[in-house]
């Protein structure tokens, strides 16, 4: 995703200018949201890692209709690969909560933050990999953003060939039942407060990450910079994920959530105050994107595990999943007018506002089911 998403926005930039920059970023978050509430039922259908097959199948579709439209400059291709590759990170994303389901209670918050902590490997290989396949593909004639969209299709069957290591798993629901869940269980106010939390902490995430690329990339810095930045943004999303684990599992989700709030919005000051300063201030307010997204995350999932029964867990986390990942496809598309408009200084501190928003919602009288999650 991260290769994929970094050489479409600036394929878009160059194609169709900077306000069409969110747009292979949107796709990709519109793959995910929609890829979550299908992986939800298909879950429940038929298992975990039947359900991952399919979604990773589909992104290597979606990664080799990726490459075409990089290679014939077409942003329709390369964005309607985007959404299938979305449908795959959708399916990963939701492997966290079947890590947390094997734990304990009390320790669920440590196995959830497992998963996301294994995107490191990501976060570490994804910005460094960007320079050389670009020039790889250079070298070899073909234009040198097509490079990097390679790679997701390497990773992507990669990931399928790795579910056949997965145990065997039987469907959530058993045969002849229907499960439960879904949307339905949104309307739940105990539901609804993890998923404030969860979309406030994308939005503001994806709304200032989104346009860093090209903030770095209209200064007249390669894609080696732009690399090593969002390195500095993915190692604060993932690395750091155990610690939160362990927060959550010793002083409670919303203190994690608390956290996290105010991590996001140390980011969106220092973005707004050095928007230039590509070597100290962009990627230290990266770091702590990344890791106020990842206590928000952390804390939002494991207060959602607690508060839904096992026969619904697995459509209602995976419609979450997709109001969240939908709310951040919005954020995408509106942050690249929003960029033209007033530059990425603006982007930052519409970023911060939102990171405030979930404080209105932890802070209220919580029903007892989320008091004992918190």
């Amino acid at each position: 995703m991260l290769a994929a998403t970094t050489a479409g926005s600036l394929i878009a930039s160059d194609e169709a200018g900077p306000g069409f920059s969110g747009l292979p970023n949107a796709a990709g978050v519109l793959g995910t949201a929609t890829g979550a509430l299908l992986s939800g039922r298909l879950t429940a259908r038929v298992g975990r890692r039947a359900a991952l097959f399919r979604t990773f199948s589909t992104a290597v579709l979606g990664a080799l209709i990726t490459v075409s439209g990089a290679l014939a400059s077409s942003l329709p291709l390369l964005l309607a690969g985007m959404v299938l590759l979305g449908v795959g990170n959708a399916g990963a994303q939701l492997s966290r909560y079947a890590a947390a389901e094997m734990y304990p209670d009390g320790k669920q918050g440590t196995g959830l933050a497992m998963v996301v902590w294994a995107g490191t490997a990501g976060a570490l290989a994804g910005p460094v990999v960007l320079d050389p396949a670009a020039g790889a593909a250079a070298a070899n004639g073909l234009p040198s953003l097509s490079g990097p969209v390679v790679v997701a299709v390497l990773v992507t069957l990669a990931a399928v060939a790795c579910t056949a290591l997965l145990p065997r798993t039987r469907s959530l629901t058993g045969a002849g039942t229907r499960s439960s869940g879904g949307f339905g269980a949104l309307r739940r106010r105990e539901v609804r407060v993890p998923l404030a939390v969860m979309v406030a902490a994308h939005l503001a995430m994806v709304t200032l990450m989104t346009m860093t690329p090209l903030q770095l990339h209209e200064h007249g810095h390669d894609l080696g910079t732009v690399g090593w930045v969002l390195a500095a943004h993915l190692i604060g999303m993932f690395a750091l994920a155990p610690l939160s684990g362990k927060i959550v599992d010793r002083w409670g989700a919303r203190t994690a959530i608390v956290a996290g709030i105010g991590v996001l919005a140390m980011a969106a000051a220092l973005a707004t105050a050095a928007p230039e300063a590509h070597r100290s201030g962009v990627p230290v307010a990266m770091f702590l994107l990344g890791y106020g997204w990842n206590l928000m995350f952390v804390g939002g999932s494991s207060m959602l595990g607690t508060v839904l029964a096992p026969e619904e867990r697995a459509r209602s986390q995976g419609a979450v999943d997709a109001l969240v990942w939908g709310g951040a496809g919005v954020a995408s598309l509106l942050a690249g007018p929003v960029f033209g408009w007033g530059g990425y200084p603006v982007v930052a501190v519409l970023s911060g506002l939102v990171a405030l928003v979930p404080l209105a919602v932890v802070f209220r009288r919580q029903p007892a089911a989320v008091r004992s999650a918190s």
